[in-house]
């Protein structure tokens, strides 16, 4: 038995087992611990690849588990964020179809996810917001309602700011949009500056203002790959060309 071959699928595990392990806690009252363990799990789905690469091991069931992981923490971890979010601002006189944008959220999640793996367009880049980018900001949002960072725990516990932003990222994951990827063939800073630039943008925001840097990182994010799309014209051509 070749044990190389299955440390990634492991790390992949891994990344599976925090994601649920968030599903439980924020359904146990514990949604403040959540973006803690999908930090995490973000760091295990980048590994995963790198360990991949890094050994020259591949195989079709990792490519499936990898999805497969990634639909639960990147999925279904960002609904059940906004479910919670918009409980806790409706209060008890909630009603079903008040809860409706967080079931989309996940729901596009798989979506997107789906068209990735068919999508031959997406090798050195992305088509559309990435489902950990799209986690990563929901999970900023607890981290601002948590320490109420610039006054914003009142405004982003809006059902309506919820509803509409939940909305408008599921939207994102489907949209025919490049998107930067940060999967460099060289460390040369030619050909490599605007994923540098946006590196080293999240890293100050996320050490100098914490959840609130790294929602602004993501919108940043979203912001160049508009800026790219408009400059470009509306017959873009794939990341992989733009840059």
């Amino acid at each position: 038995m070749n044990i190389k071959q299955h440390i990634p699928n492991i790390v992949t595990l891994v990344n599976l087992a925090l994601g649920c392990t968030s599903i439980v806690l924020a359904f146990e009252g514990h949604l403040f611990w959540v973006p803690y363990f999908i930090i995490a799990a973000a760091f295990a789905d980048f590994s995963d690849g790198l360990l991949a690469r890094v050994l020259r091991v591949s195989s079709p069931l990792g490519l499936q588990l990898d999805s497969l992981a990634d639909m639960v923490t990147f999925g279904v971890v960002p609904g059940v964020i906004i479910f919670h979010l918009l409980k806790q601002s409706l209060g008890v006189n909630a009603l079903w179809w008040q809860f409706l944008p967080a079931l989309m959220l996940t729901l596009f999640s798989a979506l997107r996810l789906a068209k990735f793996n068919i999508d031959k367009r997406q090798t050195e880049g992305f088509i559309g917001l990435p489902t950990p980018t799209c986690t990563m900001f929901f999970v900023a949002l607890v981290l601002i309602v948590k320490n109420n960072q610039a006054g914003l725990a009142g405004f982003i516990l809006n059902p309506m700011f919820l509803s509409i932003t939940a909305v408008v990222f599921s939207l994102l994951l489907v949209a025919e949009l490049p998107m930067v990827a940060f999967k460099v063939k060289n460390f040369a800073w030619k050909g490599n500056e605007l994923r540098y630039i946006l590196m080293v943008s999240g890293v100050l925001l996320l050490v100098f203002l914490g959840g609130l840097g790294i929602a602004l990182s993501i919108l940043l994010y979203i912001a160049v790959a508009f800026v790219q799309r408009l400059a470009s014209g509306k017959n873009a051509a794939p990341p992989a060309a733009i840059l």
